[in-house]
This record gives structure tokens, C-alpha cells and sequence, in this order.
């Protein structure tokens, strides 16, 4: 057994025991739903974030964006778990289809998840935004202007820095305490997708090395059948020079037939 072949063993054996069904169209019908699915989310993901500092920038909607963005998390690494198990399936009779059909779902995939993270990129960078204004107008209403601590000596930055966290109110310090989870959350859930753009790209590898092994196999069979046809035609041939030659023994023995009988015809008459 080749290491290719132990790799392609051991994730075969994670699929089947991660529940992944075996039939490839049960698998490829399951990834291109859930590609929809994530590609239907990120619409609505983008027309939320849209909303994000704007007055309808409430608790629901924040809520809603979480929801939302964690149900993509969830269905990214989904699709990938059942990519893995596509690739892991024995080779087949159809091998060739299902290359055609693996490098096109990684392509939709790939596409789906790109504009999924640009989403949750954006929606971060809405949150830092939202995160900095709160803090820059707390400051502002506490008196105590940003370039005072500059020169300030160390005791009185210190009793100017106690003054400023008592001028942010309740209200603004759960903002921004919410705000900065959400921030926290967001760029987990980025982690996450780029260990998936790594698996992805993994199997785009092993998808090249697939082609290669196919081509190869390709070649060998187009070898085979022309040695095949080779072979048969000279068999053909050599059934027809068997008949010609057939053919004509018949005729000699015929024609020394007939003249042995008229010569025996000849003597008897005579």
C-alpha cells in the first residue's frame, strides 16, 4: 500500500465513522444545498451589517447579526466536513465525473466562503468603529481631552485616567463591553473559516494529484487497447490467410480428383 493510498484509507475510515453518507450524489447534492444556504445567508449578513451604526443599530439587530454570522460559521464547517468525505471516497467506475464534480464544488465553495468572511470582516471593523466613538465621546463629556495626557505628568495622568473611566456611564461601558465580545467572536469565527480555506486548499492539491493519477491510468488503458486492437487485427489476418489457404488445398485436391478419376475412367474403358 502506497502512502496515498494509506491517507485516502485513514480518511475513509473518519468519514464513515463521522456518519458522512457514502453514495456521491447523496454528497454532492448535500454540498451544493449547503453552498446555497451560505451563500443566501451572507445576502442577508450584508444587509444587516449595512445597518450597524445607524439608528436601527439595536439590540435585536446585533443579535440578529450574531445568530446569522454563527449559523454560517456552522454551515461552512459542515460543507467542509462533508468535502473531506467526497474526496475520501473509494475510487469508482466514475472517477472522472467526480473530479469534474469535486473541482467545481470547490470552486462554489471557495467563491461562497470569500464573500461570507469579507462579510464578518466588514461587520469587526463596524464594531472597532462603533467601539472607538463610544470611548471618543466619553471622553469628550468626561472633559478630559485625548492630547492632555500627553503632557501630563505621570501622577496627574494617572487621577486624569481614573476621572475619564468614571466619566464613561453604566450604559456605555455595556456597550462597549458588548461590542468588544462581538469583535472577540467575530474574529474567531475568521480563524475558523481560514483553517477551512487551508483544508480547501489541501484538497485542491490533492485534486491535481488525482488528475495526474487519472491521466496516467488514462494513458496506460489507451496503451492496452491499442496493443488489444493490434492483436486482433493480426488474428483477422491470420484467420483469413488460414481460409485462402484452406480454400485453395480444396481446389488442388478437387482438381487432382477429377483428373485421377478420368485417368481411372480412361484405363477401365480402355
Amino acid at each position: 500500500m502506497t502512502p496515498c493510498d494509506a491517507v485516502c484509507l485513514a480518511a475513509f475510515i473518519m468519514a464513515y465513522q463521522a456518519g458522512i453518507p457514502e453514495e456521491p450524489s447523496v454528497l454532492v447534492n448535500s454540498i451544493s444545498t449547503n453552498i446555497q444556504k451560505i451563500t443566501r445567508l451572507t445576502s442577508e449578513l450584508q444587509r444587516t451589517v449595512s445597518l450597524l451604526g445607524t439608528e436601527q443599530d439595536t439590540s435585536y439587530l446585533r443579535q440578529t447579526l450574531q445568530q446569522k454570522q454563527q449559523q454560517g460559521n456552522h454551515l461552512a464547517k459542515e460543507t467542509d466536513r462533508l468535502m473531506k468525505g467526497f474526496a475520501a471516497l473509494p475510487v469508482g467506475p466514475d472517477q472522472r465525473q467526480r473530479k469534474l464534480q469535486k473541482e467545481r464544488l470547490l470552486n462554489d465553495f471557495s467563491a461562497a466562503l470569500n464573500s461570507f468572511q469579507r462579510t464578518q470582516r466588514e461587520a469587526a471593523n463596524k464594531e472597532r468603529e462603533f467601539v472607538a466613538r463610544v470611548r471618543a465621546s466619553s471622553r469628550v463629556s468626561g472633559g478630559q481631552p485625548e492630547d492632555s495626557f500627553e503632557h501630563a505628568a505621570p501622577f496627574q495622568r494617572d487621577s486624569q485616567m481614573q476621572a475619564q473611566t468614571e466619566a464613561i456611564t453604566e450604559e456605555d461601558l455595556r456597550l462597549i463591553q458588548e461590542r468588544e465580545s462581538a469583535i472577540r467572536q467575530l474574529e474567531s469565527d475568521i480563524t475558523d473559516i481560514n483553517d477551512i480555506f487551508k483544508d480547501l486548499g489541501m484538497m485542491v492539491h490533492e485534486q491535481g494529484d488525482m488528475i495526474d493519477s487519472i491521466e496516467a491510468n488514462v494513458e496506460n488503458a489507451d496503451v492496452h487497447v491499442q496493443n488489444a486492437t493490434q492483436q486482433l487485427a493480426q488474428a483477422a489476418n491470420y484467420q483469413r490467410s488460414s481460409r485462402k489457404k484452406i480454400c485453395i488445398l480444396m481446389i488442388v485436391l478437387a482438381v487432382v480428383g477429377v483428373v485421377v478419376g478420368l485417368i481411372i475412367w480412361g484405363a477401365v474403358k480402355n
